[in-house]
Formats: structure tokens, C-alpha cells, sequence
């Protein structure tokens, strides 16, 4: 039996990881049961920077023996849109996109994200709203009594994109963050209207996990 730390408190997250990855040899845990909630500051200037900050700030965590939890892997998320017409933004600062220009700490409501975005998108012709959802994932071993670089030397990384385009308004109540206003290539609706079973198989972070899987059986 392997147990695996997802490092989000995204109850959304987690429900994705735990549909793709589910397996009767696997128990999953998240921050909920966690003692404590870390918040490690995301300074990465990419995607997989702020996945492997937090996996190995996790990691490090759950290999002191009080705190394991019997944890063998954390498994961390970092993820988010890159609009063309924005120069790839809002990219790493997607979850607080609305709050960059408050100068305001912690992440933006989804509301809020979707409001700046359609403002800046506004007018903006069907060919200038391509933009892509990108993940990275970062797979870090949980090992008691190592340093912390030792973990980080063997975390390992996979990534996933999905390509498609925005609506000039958001439609559709499932999903979340970016989901009302993003279509992916191939279909006429957002992933807001898809369905969880459609988008648990097209998205980003479903790729991204699919990846790991296949490197997990093998």
C-alpha cells in the first residue's frame, strides 16, 4: 500500500488527482489531515518552481518522524493560464491574478480572476483568444532521516497542457477557476459546462497525471 500527500488544500484538486490516479494500492491524504497547514511562498519564476517548493516543503515536513503520517510521496500542483494575447499572463500568478493590482496578500476568488481577465480581453477578435492551461506536477519521496536536497535530487516532474480558447462571457456553473470562459480545442463549450468525466480526461493537470501514472506502472 502506498500513501500519497497531495499538497493543496484545493478540495477541487484533490478530487481530480483522486479520479485519475485512484487505485485500491493507494490511500490518499491532503492538508485536511495534516497537524498543521504550511503555506511555503511560491517564488518560482515557472510553473514547476512553485510545484517542486511545495512538494519538498511538504516533504521535509512529513519525514520528521513525529509528523509522517506514513507518508511514502508528496504530490504537489502548480498550474494555471497563459493567454496569447496577454503575453502567456496571468501564468504563475493565475489563483491571484485580481489581486496583483491591490497589492492585496493570498489568492483572488475565482470571480474576481474572471473579471479582471474579461476586462482585459474585452474586444479582443475570435483569433487574438487562443490560451492554454498548463501543469506542472512535482513528485517528491518522503525519506526520514535525509536532507532535504537528497529529496529534491530525486522529486520528479511531469507536465501537461491543454490548448483551446476564451469566451467574451463566462458560462457554465461546474468547475472552477478559469473553467466559465476556457474551451478546449476540439469542442464548442467551456470545461464549466463538460463535466467533471470530460475534463478528468482532457485537461492540463489530466495529462499531466497521466504522465506520472504511466511512469508509476512502469
Amino acid at each position: 500500500m502506498t500513501t500519497v500527500f497531495i499538497a493543496t488544500g484545493n478540495a477541487h484538486k484533490v478530487e481530480e488527482i483522486r479520479a485519475v490516479l485512484g487505485s485500491p494500492e493507494r490511500i490518499f491524504l491532503s492538508q485536511c489531515d495534516a497537524p498543521v497547514r504550511l503555506e511555503p511562498e511560491e517564488t518560482g519564476s515557472t510553473f514547476r518552481d512553485n510545484a517542486r517548493i511545495k512538494s519538498l516543503t511538504w516533504a521535509t515536513y512529513l519525514a520528521m518522524e513525529v509528523c509522517n503520517l506514513g507518508v511514502q510521496w508528496v504530490l504537489a500542483d502548480d498550474s494555471g493560464l497563459e493567454v496569447d494575447a496577454l503575453d502567456g499572463a496571468p501564468g504563475v500568478h493565475s489563483a491571484r491574478f485580481a489581486a496583483l493590482d491591490t497589492g492585496r496578500p493570498g489568492n483572488s476568488s475565482d470571480a474576481e480572476n474572471n473579471a479582471k481577465l474579461l476586462r482585459l480581453m474585452a474586444g479582443a477578435l475570435p483569433e487574438r483568444r487562443t490560451a492554454r492551461f498548463r501543469c506542472a506536477l512535482a513528485l517528491t519521496p518522503v525519506l526520514a532521516g535525509t536532507e532535504p536536497s537528497a529529496m529534491a535530487a530525486a522529486t520528479r516532474d511531469f507536465d501537461g497542457v491543454c490548448e483551446g480558447r476564451l469566451l467574451d462571457r463566462p458560462s457554465g456553473a461546474g468547475g472552477f477557476g478559469y473553467d466559465p470562459l476556457f474551451v478546449p480545442q476540439g469542442f464548442d463549450r467551456p470545461f464549466a459546462e463538460l463535466g467533471t468525466d470530460v475534463k478528468n480526461r482532457l485537461s492540463h493537470r489530466a495529462r499531466a497525471l497521466e504522465a506520472l501514472l504511466g511512469w508509476w506502472n512502469r
